[in-house]
């Protein structure tokens, strides 16, 4: 493997990586956010109160996009082994 073709698949490597994680983060992101207009409403300021619903949406985000990401996963695979569909 040549120069160019290492750093395509590297390249390559990293896009799908923010693929992937991209809607698991948005969705951490607007539950965040969501929580802390609620705080801020409320005048609740407890800093552990928006880590666990967080986790769990994200946790669950994981879960529903688990078949998304598996097949992103294998296409890549595909992909980098030469193998085809």
């Amino acid at each position: 493997m040549d120069l160019p073709s290492a750093l395509d698949a590297g390249r390559d490597m990293l896009l799908l990586s923010l693929i992937i994680a991209g809607p698991i983060l948005g969705i951490g992101l607007i539950v965040g956010l969501i929580i802390s207009v609620v705080q801020a409403v409320t005048q609740l300021q407890e800093q552990t109160l928006v880590f666990v619903p967080k986790m769990a949406a994200m946790m669950l985000a994981t879960i529903i996009l688990l078949p998304w990401i598996g097949q992103r996963l294998i296409d890549y695979s595909r992909e980098m082994f030469g193998i085809a569909p």
